[in-house]
């Protein structure tokens, strides 16, 4: 198994130190070991998870529900069906927040037919130089 220092993790997943450093705090990441000069050593299966944190918080997923996945995950597999639950829902939630950005999509895609309708009756209306000789009497 690979071994990283603190700086390659947040490199190789894009979290901060701090956010690192805040989420071992908070139980979201199990306690780093550390070296014999106590610094932080990461391994594979910590790239993994930070993987998979990485995916909730891009979907949204407040960060209590995000330690309560990592207890359920670090309890073992008899808490697999609170994690299908707890995962179910926040699925909902980001089925609802797609429904949302569709529906604000539509109005941005309505707008911009409405101002390419403004551009093309101005392109197509004649100015009054261009505009033909008025009969004579």
């Amino acid at each position: 198994m690979s071994v990283y220092t603190p700086g390659q993790v947040a490199e190789e997943t894009g979290f901060s130190l701090d956010t690192l450093r805040y989420y071992e705090r908070i139980g979201l990441l199990e306690p780093i070991e550390r070296n014999s000069a106590g610094q932080r050593r990461f391994n594979d299966s910590h790239l993994s998870w930070l993987t998979m944190v990485r995916c909730l918080r891009t979907t949204g997923m407040p960060i209590a529900e995000m330690v309560r996945f990592a207890q359920l995950v670090r309890d073992g597999d008899e808490t697999i069906s609170d994690r299908i639950a707890l995962l179910e829902s926040h699925d909902r939630e980001v089925e609802a927040q797609i429904a949302e950005l569709k529906e604000k999509q539509a109005a941005i895609q309505r707008k911009i037919g409405y101002y390419r309708d403004v551009l093309a009756l101005a392109s197509n209306t004649p100015a009054c130089d261009d505009a033909a000789p008025a009969p004579s009497r």
